[in-house]
């Protein structure tokens, strides 16, 4: 089963593989920016190809695990760059809001970017659990490896990361949409407050990117910081087997879990 069936003209059917860990009736929000980035790429131009280089997203409330529609809209049409709206709405409510810049490819001096944090590690053995599991469908539906930290552990990690189901059904995934699943993932992979004691939820992800991702696997070398007045930052640097491919950051909403 993937992540979302197509009903038609933008609209989506999610499946438990897109549930989140703060509420079994909310979505994860990388595979709801990974939706975005599908939709997004339908959006056609004076210039056709225009890779994303950017792409903003802002969460205005929880995504719940049920039907819902994507609208895109071309905001500025140019033939070196564009810019591209979209939004996400379930029942008759806007839920998340994006805004992406498309830059066109030409030949540049590239200067030297940094190489992964460390290969992929060994496949593990078939019977282990993924890390992120926990009872919730995202993390059943990705595979996890750790390189640096671990999910009980607090602060920096670094984590390689690849899709276990389609992201949408009788399509196939492609390398800037699994960079986008796994790019919101930096603050839960980094978290420095304990999990079952205190929401971090973030409000928006940024992703910015100086080069197209490549394969299957994407790794994230995150950390967070925790601010005095109930406010966190995520910073993370993205990575496939090749390099270094951008960053993506997330503002958070920090407060004591209700009892």
């Amino acid at each position: 089963m993937a992540m979302y069936v197509p009903l038609g003209q933008g609209r989506y059917q999610a499946t438990e593989h897109t549930q989140g860990p703060w509420d079994p009736r909310h979505q994860h929000m990388g595979p709801v920016t990974a939706l975005l980035v599908h939709e997004l790429a339908r959006v056609t131009g004076r210039s056709s190809g225009l890779p994303l280089a950017r792409l903003a997203v802002d969460v205005f409330a929880p995504v719940p695990v049920a039907e819902l529609e994507v609208r895109t809209e071309m905001i500025r049409d140019g033939r070196r760059v564009q810019c591209l709206g979209a939004s996400v709405t379930s029942g008759g409510r806007e839920l998340v809001r994006a805004t992406a810049w498309r830059i066109r490819e030409a030949g540049s001096p590239a200067s030297e970017a940094a190489p992964p944090p460390a290969p992929v590690p060994p496949p593990a053995p078939d019977d282990a659990e993924s890390w992120i599991a926990r009872g919730f469908g995202y993390g059943r539906a990705t595979d996890w490896r750790f390189v640096k930290g671990s999910p009980d552990e607090a602060g920096p990690a670094v984590a390689w990361g690849r899709a276990r189901v389609p992201l949408v059904e009788g399509e196939e995934i492609t390398p800037l949409e699994r960079l986008a699943m796994f790019a919101d993932s930096g603050n839960g992979i980094s978290g420095v407050l304990d999990f079952d004691a205190y929401l971090f939820a973030n409000v928006d992800l940024t992703i910015s990117l100086f080069r197209a991702p490549e394969g299957e696997w994407i790794c994230l070398d995150a950390a967070t910081t925790i601010g005095p007045r109930g406010r966190g930052l995520t910073r993370t640097t993205l990575f496939d087997q090749s390099g270094e491919v951008g960053t993506a950051t997330q503002t958070l909403f920090v407060e004591p879990r209700t009892t």
